[in-house]
């Protein structure tokens, strides 16, 4: 039987958000039944909202940063019981059969993976023209394959964000083998580029925050950043040339990213995290002189994001979070819009109830 469910949703690109209700599926024999109890809000959820990407289907509920308990499980599902603490990220579905699939790196799915929300569900329902809806809810139901257990030892409200500003640093860092004698650097303190420094702190490097004014140095040194750099200082960024290994680009608007190549080392790679939607001018002299790389990374498969929870709660890592009620998203957005917040939002879920 359905599960009757209430969100919030966008019904436009130049409307705000707004109380919607929709219906689940149903768990079927490997599927996974959650009630969500915080969802993180993600720059990437502003974009598709605003239809910046323009692939858009409305309604739209984003969400993709979710934590909650299990409700009930179909009858294939093992590795989950009611009453476990779980958590979905950014995909509920993907091929399972392509190359990226089988070896662990289902976000990199040939055929694309099934984003938790804004995609064909391949498993059909209901729901807004078997679309995918996402977070900014009070249930879901996806597939235990896709499903990730949140360790009893983060809290639920902070793990929330894990599920992708938390993978997507640590995916990255540890792609670049990370670790102790590492420099690395992090361009932007922000949703993505807080995680970032912690995580590269916990592996062992030596991190520098980049940034556009002084106001986060504090924050980025109690995070564990033993530099601060700000990138409009011109004699700074000449002294700190060659100095690194990794850098994560967490930025998700334009701006300017060449200066920035000459902070590499020799083979030091800069790698794009944030969602931009314009083109960024790279020349190729600095990368030629010193065989630099630009690459990029998405997320993290499921096998390496819940290696990514088992290593935050080994080492007492969470986001920094701003609890906020469901209906106070159009302002959260409007703060997102202008990086006014410290340094996620997550909508607490529960207080859905209080709205009718």
């Amino acid at each position: 039987m359905p599960i009757a469910t209430r969100a919030f949703a966008a019904v436009a690109a130049d409307r705000p958000l707004e109380p919607y209700r929709f219906e689940r599926r149903d768990p079927g024999p490997d599927d996974v039944a959650i009630e969500i109890r915080y969802c993180g809000v993600c720059h990437s959820d502003l974009h598709m909202a605003k239809n910046d990407l323009g692939n858009a289907r409305y309604p739209i509920v984003p969400g993709h940063e979710i934590a909650g308990v299990v409700t009930a499980v179909g009858a294939n599902v093992s590795r989950f019981k009611v009453g476990d603490r779980v958590g979905v990220g950014c995909m509920v579905d993907s091929c399972r059969a392509c190359e990226p699939c089988r070896a662990g790196e289902e976000q990199y799915c040939v055929p694309g993976m099934t984003q938790t929300y804004g995609s064909r569900d391949p498993k059909g329902g209901p729901v807004n023209q078997r679309i995918t809806q996402g977070g900014y809810s009070d249930r879901i139901t996806v597939d235990q394959n896709y499903v990730l257990l949140i360790p009893d030892a983060l809290p639920l409200d902070a793990a929330a964000p894990l599920l992708c500003a938390g993978i997507t640093t640590f995916s990255p860092l540890k792609h670049w083998k990370v670790g102790p004698g590492s420099k690395v650097a992090v361009v932007g303190l922000g949703g993505l580029g807080h995680m970032a420094v912690k995580l590269a702190v916990a592996m062992g490097a030596e991190v520098t925050v980049l940034s556009t004014s002084d106001r986060k140095r504090a924050d980025a040194e109690r995070m564990g950043a033993k530099h601060f750099l700000i990138n409009s200082d011109a004699a700074a960024m000449q002294a700190a040339a060659e100095r690194f290994n990794l850098i994560i680009n967490t930025v998700s608007a334009t701006h300017e990213i060449a200066s920035h190549l000459q902070l590499l080392a020799r083979d030091g790679t800069m790698v794009m995290l944030g969602l931009t939607t314009e083109g960024l001018p790279v020349f190729a002299l600095p990368l030629l002189w010193r065989r630099r790389s630009v690459a990029g990374s998405l997320i993290g498969g499921i096998r390496e994001t819940q290696e990514m929870l088992d290593f935050c709660a080994e080492h007492g890592i969470t986001c920094e979070i701003e609890t906020i009620a469901p209906d106070q998203i159009n302002d959260a957005y409007a703060r997102l819009e202008k990086s006014d917040v410290r340094y996620r939002f997550v909508i607490d879920m529960a207080r859905m109830a209080a709205l009718g």
